[in-house]
């Protein structure tokens, strides 16, 4: 019995999201990646301010939250940016 290859059918789609998500929001596979990284990297640090936080309650009372408001809202600009 062969074995079916199932991802063939799902590769046109798949790697066509390389290029038509980027292009939802007005962007490149590259400037889309380079986003997407620096904003995992403030989600990394935000999480970091968070779980400081969380151990000693003084320190970094507004920094994760603030954060978030920041990239919530640039999220929110950019896709506006890319309806228009």
């Amino acid at each position: 019995m062969a074995v079916q290859d199932t991802d063939t059918a799902a590769r046109p789609g798949f790697l066509r999201g390389f290029v038509d998500h980027p292009a939802s929001v007005n962007e490149t596979y590259l400037q889309h990646a380079g986003f997407a990284f620096g904003f995992a990297g403030r989600l990394f640090l935000a999480s970091m301010a968070a779980l400081i936080h969380a151990i000693i309650p003084p320190l970094f009372e507004t920094t994760a939250s603030r954060m978030i408001r920041k990239m919530h809202a640039r999220i929110e600009a950019r896709h506006t940016n890319a309806e228009h």
